[in-house]
């Protein structure tokens, strides 16, 4: 598995130190090594030049007047080589411990060894019997050609010696290096660390409702730096978000207070409205068809009015926070009898019961509970067909207690399921309004779990809804 480079800022940057430091460190090597190299070359090229080729014209004669028939090796250096080529015939010696050592040469360095340039400058050759050395080679009195070496290794060695210098030095320095920036990158994002903790815990908010209390601007944001750039335009971000928050929270107080207040003022003209349509029904004296029919549409129309203006008040009084009930409540009983009154609102559904055999208590309101389990089930019976089927499951784990309402209905529409909650949502406005929903029903099911601590939430898809409430146990 090939490894990932660093993602997170503070190791692209001691990465990116280190990397830069190890070229440098790299390029200075090989520079140093090249021009050491380059300067001992150089020195011995001028040992060559200085040498005249003695080494190697003394292998010219064959004898010389004392009778002594060994190279001239007197101010020679140790392996000091020397050859001579005469109509391709090589003769070669090579300075051992002052004395010379006749060197046999194989086929392979005869060819070398007439390659080289008879220039009178120096040139690298490698010998089969004597490994890399620095040669010239100049023309001799009989028409021959004088070659004089001197060995590579001293240099190679030397060489090498001051790379594996250089290598240990350059390692030790990057790891140094490395620690060394990796502190210092981190004292120096530690600002921008403070914004990305700050960014998180705004985001970490519930900025969807209610009155938030934002965190208090970052410190130390010098606008000459770049993160100090960043921690100003957060701090203004900041400030932008929470004088809107603010503004939306007090419309949503004057909306809250507005249908309070219009709901109490509404519900006593409603009640004069329906208790004179009653009144007016229930006169002993014949009354024309159509003013009973005007009478009657009057009576639903007030008591429809009655309970959307009941459902408003509540939640309005959820929304400020009134307390609710706080007292054991037989969810089990609360379950069977808003089945039973489900199964009377619609005996054209099948209505299917799954509880636990011992009755589920909670500590709750049992009237808005009740309402709330009844408000799903009128939901279930009005959004699906009759012939539908339709289950409540209750059951209990180790810290809340799940109520699960299921049919196999239509389902709801995607893209309405994210506002089901919310108020005046419906499916079909014309089918609503025929049936009488405020599109509250839901949004009073929210409200109540919310305030008992639980939560609520469907998963829907065509054939199967399932609306799952969370109580703690």
């Amino acid at each position: 598995m090939r490894r990932l480079p660093p993602r997170t800022l503070r190791g692209q940057l001691t990465a990116g130190l280190v990397t830069l430091l190890a070229l440098a460190c790299l390029a200075v090597g090989i520079t140093t090594a090249l021009a050491l190299r380059g300067f001992l070359m150089g020195r011995l090229d001028e040992q060559l030049t200085a040498s005249g080729g003695r080494f190697a014209a003394s292998l010219e004669h064959e004898a010389k007047p004392d009778g002594d028939n060994r190279p001239d090796t007197r101010g020679q250096a140790d392996s000091t080589f020397g050859a001579r080529l005469l109509n391709g015939t090589i003769q070669a010696a090579v300075v051992d411990d002052t004395t010379d050592r006749p060197l046999s040469l194989s086929p392979t360095d005869h060819r070398v060894l007439a390659r080289i340039p008879v220039d009178g400058h120096g040139h690298s050759i490698r010998l089969s019997s004597l490994g890399p050395y620095r040669v010239t080679a100049v023309h001799g009195e009989d028409q021959d050609t004088m070659i004089t070496g001197l060995p590579l290794h001293p240099v190679e060695e030397t060489v090498h010696r001051l790379e594996a210098v250089e290598a240990s030095l350059f390692a030790a320095a990057l790891v140094i290096t490395g620690i060394a920036a990796a502190l210092w990158v981190r004292i120096s994002l530690r600002p921008l660390q403070q914004v990305t903790a700050r960014a998180a815990e705004v985001a970490g908010l519930p900025l969807a409702s209610g009155e938030i209390a934002m965190p208090g601007p970052l410190p130390d944001t010098d606008p000459r730096t770049e993160v100090g750039q960043v921690g100003s335009a957060l701090n203004h971000m900041l400030g932008h978000v929470e004088d809107a928050l603010t503004r939306r929270q007090a419309s949503e107080e004057r909306l809250r207070h507005f249908a309070a207040d219009a709901s109490h003022e509404l519900r006593t003209p409603v009640a004069n409205i329906r208790g004179h349509a009653e009144l007016a029904l229930r006169h002993h004296e014949p009354v024309p068809a159509q003013v009973r029919h005007a009478l009657e549409r009057i009576d639903g129309e007030s008591q429809r009015m009655t309970l959307l203006v009941d459902d408003l008040l509540l939640l309005a009084r959820l929304d400020a926070g009134r307390p609710l009930e706080r007292e054991p409540v037989d969810l089990t009983l609360l379950i069977l009898n808003a089945m039973d009154d489900a199964r009377a609102a619609g005996p054209e559904h099948r209505w299917l019961l799954d509880l636990p055999e011992e009755p589920i208590t909670v500590t709750g309101d049992a009237h808005r509970l009740q309402q709330a389990i009844g408000n799903l089930l009128a939901n279930a019976r009005t959004h699906t067909p009759p012939g539908s089927e339709v289950t409540i499951t209750l059951t209990v784990g180790q810290a809340d207690v799940l109520l699960s309402v299921s049919d196999n209905g239509p389902g709801i529409p995607e893209e309405l399921q994210p506002e089901v909650f919310g108020r005046f949502v419906r499916a079909d406005h014309a089918r609503s309004r025929a049936t009488g929903s405020t599109g509250l029903g839901l949004a009073i099911v929210h409200a109540v779990i919310t305030a008992h601590g639980g939560t609520v939430t469907v998963i829907s898809s065509p054939g199967h809804t399932t609306f799952r409430l969370t109580l703690p146990a």
